[in-house]
């Protein structure tokens, strides 16, 4: 085996002290199993500087200049969509540099600017962010007893394959496509359910398959008459209806018979998911169903998966209650920050 050609810190330390005792430079590196002109290097830089430490060296020099790094940085912040390939041409016609698209990254990544999929947002126009902004500017000084009195509530859509893009899997170079680092996809999710379902901070009501299309019609005699309202009387005078402007949610039928029968309803701004809580309740209804332990086998059909929401949805644990009530001075402290614009929610 050929001797190394480099020793750490310790050893440096060792061969120093055996040279200083008399032990000849041939014999020191035997005793290390080094090259002899490793120690003769390291008696030169030690007799020069008393250190044993390793000088620094300066490394491969850099094919641009701190004012063209500044440049490359600037032009993918003016450009967040813009590929390493587009940042080459751009600095090739400003300075007249040819740079690899790798140093393009490396240099991005030096600013700690990486490139990740973007997060996925209604769009929001002028008239939403006003909108959001004066509901937050409403709404953002009120108690957490007044949050509670609120019935939040909402539909979605639940698959039988679903993909959120969250799984990752381990593999080795050249295993891309080996059968257990595959994810089998099922066009247009393989079919799917969707169901209705509202919390607030102390009460919950059933889970609704619905079938079909929702109209207003169904909305007052499915959900509102049989489900929303009972739960609303038991909440006590003060509770609070929450839904958002989906055209069901908004039919004049609808309207007249929550008027009629007293109930108070929140006025809620267009485009606006990232501030009403049950979202972040039907992800962690679809991660339980996912990945609960121990794993349960996949849905068989339709009905199954219903059954397996309804599951969970009756054991969410209170403290996920708590918690998405409790964040919803957040929700409008971020929004009104943003003058209307996302939350990270």
């Amino acid at each position: 085996m050929p001797p190394r050609r480099k020793l750490n810190e310790f050893e440096r330390g060792r061969a120093v002290a055996w040279f200083q005792d008399g032990v000849p430079k041939r014999e020191v590196a035997r005793r290390l199993h080094v090259s002899i002109s490793v120690i003769v290097r390291l008696i030169q830089c030690f007799t020069a500087t008393g250190r044993v430490q390793e000088r620094r060296r300066p490394g491969r020099p850099k094919k641009t200049t701190p004012r063209e790094d500044r440049l490359i940085e600037r032009l993918a912040l003016q450009t967040r969509t813009a590929s390493s390939s587009i940042i080459r041409r751009q600095l090739r016609v400003a300075t007249n540099t040819n740079i690899s698209q790798q140093t393009i990254r490396n240099r991005l990544h030096g600013f700690n600017l990486r490139s990740r999929r973007p997060a996925v947002r209604p769009r929001l126009t002028p008239a939403h962010r006003a909108a959001r902004r004066a509901f937050c500017r409403r709404h953002v000084r009120w108690t957490r007893q007044q949050w509670s009195q609120v019935l939040f509530s909402d539909e979605s859509r639940f698959t039988l394959n679903h993909n959120d893009d969250r799984l990752r899997v381990w593999r080795r170079q050249g295993e891309r496509y080996i059968d257990a680092t595959v994810q089998e996809k099922v066009a247009f999710g393989g079919g799917s359910v969707m169901v209705w379902g509202a919390f607030s901070l102390h009460h919950r009501t059933p889970l609704f398959l619905v079938h079909g299309n929702l109209t207003g019609l169904r909305y007052r005699d499915e959900i509102l008459r049989p489900l929303a309202v009972p739960t609303l009387q038991q909440m006590g005078p003060q509770a609070v209806y929450q839904d958002d402007n989906a055209r069901p949610h908004r039919a004049r039928v609808v309207n007249d018979f929550l008027q009629q029968s007293g109930v108070n309803r929140m006025e809620w701004p267009a485009c606006s998911p990232d501030l009403n809580p049950i979202e972040n309740l039907w992800d962690e209804l679809n991660c339980k169903v996912r990945s609960n332990h121990p794993p349960p086998p996949p849905p068989r059909d339709v009905q199954h998966l219903y059954q397996m929401l309804q599951a969970e949805w009756q054991t969410l644990p209170q403290r996920i209650f708590t918690t998405l009530v409790n964040s919803m001075r957040t929700r409008c402290v971020e929004c009104q920050n943003s003058q209307g614009g996302y939350t990270h929610y």
